[in-house]
């Protein structure tokens, strides 16, 4: 049986949903599909977003042929057979290009993605790479040296999946339109929040629950809970959901463990997705931990990827370790504070350039342009040497963005950052 997640996926480029930092009507990237301009591009990002989902639409759009493959699945020999095909009918009579869509890329070594290079180059192939992985560490750079762009693909919102999931229950074609599929409303919000921004999750949900009711059975919150073998509890009120991050972070910034770990029970009692409250953590780790403790956004990442792998419910362990962590050992957001305050300068005021001496002079007449010329080079001076960096403008005016706590670690930091002003100071430099 097809599952439903694959039955359900748009064909035409207007009934795609999500992705609209990118993907949107007048935006390039949808122009480029419409005026059938598109180049080579790798999609990065969870599943269930519609990386293949779009791939496939494109290459609708595009009129061209198209060949899809998955890396895990793929070696070199049948990669080196479509190569072979698409450049005979690129230099065929028609010279058709060939849309190539490469699912898990990231799986194959260097060779085998090596072996794309020739054929994007000379125009063979329109490549197209999906990857869960960050491809800036799993993909060859040669590959991404030669497509267009990298497109980040985001988790659904709600409000997305339950569009998704309405269209499904009214569509007669590839639907369940002909069934008239009675259903509460707050049910399908429920599902849509719980599929944690996977659309696959979501809609195989739904499948599954349809396929399953009994005649005259309404859809409701009890059947979703039982599907997803999850407590809705957390999924009452949106509101609850907010309260509740919200109550766990104030308890770790105010350094209450007891609070921190009542309101993680709270959310993983109520059913709430571990990753979600992972990325929370890991949010805390740099907002509210900071300097003050930097191992802790490390940890809480290694405590939070463990989560993921070891899946429920032993995931709540490591979640427990992260949130105790982070209540008690010390904080401070002063490196946040610092961002925010350069972000605004950035923002309200016109800024002098970089100064000169800082400036690139890696390349054939920087030193005619006076680039890089007076720099001084901290290493061949013990480790430091008073200098400017800041713009001048910002320089003379004496402009300070991170001014450090003295709480745990950051009260090193500011000692040592101390004795470097007071060096600058005798030295006769505004800072």
């Amino acid at each position: 049986m097809i599952p439903l997640s694959t039955k359900m996926r748009p064909s035409k480029l207007e009934d795609f949903v999500g992705q609209k930092h990118f993907m949107y009507e007048g935006s390039l990237f949808y122009n480029s599909i419409r005026n059938k301009t598109f180049e080579s591009a790798i999609f990065f990002g969870p599943s269930g977003t519609g990386k293949t989902t779009l791939a496939r639409i494109i290459a609708g759009e595009l009129d061209g042929s198209f060949v899809e493959i998955n890396a895990s699945t793929t070696g070199t020999k049948e990669l080196k057979e479509i190569l072979k095909n698409a450049s005979d009918r690129f230099n065929g009579l028609l010279q058709e290009t060939t849309v190539l869509y490469v699912d898990e890329v990231h799986r194959w070594n260097k060779l085998q993605q090596d072996s794309l290079l020739k054929a994007i180059e000379d125009g063979v192939i329109k490549f197209i790479g999906s990857t869960t992985e960050n491809p800036y560490f799993s993909i060859n750079n040669a590959i991404i040296s030669r497509v267009r762009n990298i497109y980040e693909f985001k988790r659904l919102s709600a409000d997305e999946i339950l569009i998704i999931l309405k269209r499904t229950l009214s569509d007669t074609e590839k639907g369940f339109g002909g069934l008239n599929v009675k259903y509460d409303e707050d049910a399908l919000h429920t599902l849509a929040a719980m599929a944690g921004g996977d659309c696959r999750v979501a809609l195989d949900a739904l499948g599954f629950i349809v396929d399953n009711l009994q005649e005259g059975q309404t859809l409701d919150r009890a059947i979703v809970a039982e599907a997803m073998q999850k407590q809705t509890t957390f999924y009452d009120k949106e509101e609850d959901k907010y309260n509740l991050l919200s109550a766990l972070q104030k308890s770790v910034r105010g350094s209450d463990p007891d609070a921190a770990i009542h309101y993680l029970a709270r959310l993983i009692d109520g059913g709430a997705d571990e990753m979600m409250i992972g990325r929370r953590l890991m949010v805390m780790a740099s907002e509210d931990i900071g300097m003050a403790y930097p191992n802790a956004i490390s940890i809480v990442t290694s405590c939070v990827q463990a989560a993921q792998m070891i899946g429920s419910p032993e995931a709540q362990i490591p979640l427990a370790h992260a949130t105790i962590l982070l209540a008690s050992c010390p904080k401070s957001n002063r490196a946040n504070e610092a961002l925010n305050a350069a972000l605004a300068d950035i923002h309200s005021r016109k800024i002098d350039d970089v100064p000169a001496h800082l400036m690139d002079s890696h390349y054939g007449g920087a030193k005619d342009l006076g680039r890089g010329i007076g720099y001084k080079y901290p290493h061949a001076y013990g480790g430091y040497i008073t200098q400017q960096y800041l713009p001048d403008d910002l320089y003379k005016e004496g402009v300070k963005y991170y001014e450090p706590s003295t709480n745990g670690s950051e009260g090193a930091f500011k000692k040592y950052l101390d004795e470097l002003r007071e060096i600058d100071r005798k030295n006769g430099k505004n800072r």
